[in-house]
């Protein structure tokens, strides 16, 4: 595979780096949140340091996961709960907390990445399937039982990121700064909320069914859980 290492600190990014290409992995460094956000896509696993100098880590695994379905494995302080449990819900796949054994962390990452569903040669499956919807992440094409459903970018998007997360509630405001990079500390405007629900509407027309995107009054969205 080749893992994104987010660290700014570089003895431990250097431990880290040596051990996974004595695995056989392939290693992309980041320094910074500014500097993983370029450079994740070009990963097949994210190591993130959530206690990074720029950008709050729990903002770039929110970020990440938003884009798409890179795992993402984080690391938070010795007695961080608050931290781990937040790194979580931004979308960290699992959240070790330092110190840990680099055992340890290798049987966390296999484990994600059994669960994320790896291919033989490190390959990571590109398609979301949620019965007889699939989206491909790469292609950005949607098919509904075996019929290609047009969507446009921002539609897409927003079907996919709530796709990846069945069942979970997802607020406007969440939905508004994750798809369309709305600052997280400006209130979501009626014009943003109208945009949200004009994309969902739209949707749901396409998909000729709304029972796949649930409107939860008052809170938000959730895709419905199989």
């Amino acid at each position: 595979m080749r893992v994104l290492v987010v660290e700014d600190k570089r003895d431990q990014a250097e431990s880290l780096i040596d051990g996974l290409r004595r695995h056989g992995h392939d290693t992309i460094v980041a320094g910074s949140g500014a500097e993983a956000l370029d450079a994740f896509e070009n990963a097949d696993l994210v190591l993130l340091d959530l206690g990074l100098p720029d950008i709050d880590g729990i903002e770039v695994c929110r970020r990440i996961r938003a884009a798409g379905d890179t795992p993402i494995i984080s690391f938070a302080g010795e007695s961080a709960e608050l931290d781990r449990i937040l790194g979580l819900q931004a979308g960290s796949d699992d959240c070790l907390e330092r110190p840990y054994s680099f055992r340890e962390l290798m049987a966390r990452i296999d484990a994600v990445m059994r669960r994320v569903g790896v291919r033989i040669g490190g390959q990571r499956r590109s398609t979301l399937s949620r019965g007889g919807l699939s989206l491909d992440s790469e292609t950005r094409e949607v098919v509904l039982d075996g019929r290609p459903i047009p969507l446009t970018r921002k539609e897409f998007d927003l079907l996919h990121y709530l796709a990846s997360r069945p069942g979970v509630v997802v607020s406007r405001q969440r939905l508004m700064i994750d798809v369309w990079g709305h600052p997280p500390d400006v209130g979501l405007s009626a014009q943003a909320s109208r945009t949200i629900d004009t994309h969902v509407s739209s949707m749901r027309s396409k998909l000729r069914e709304s029972g796949w995107i649930l409107t939860v009054r008052g809170v938000g969205f959730r895709f419905r859980q199989e």
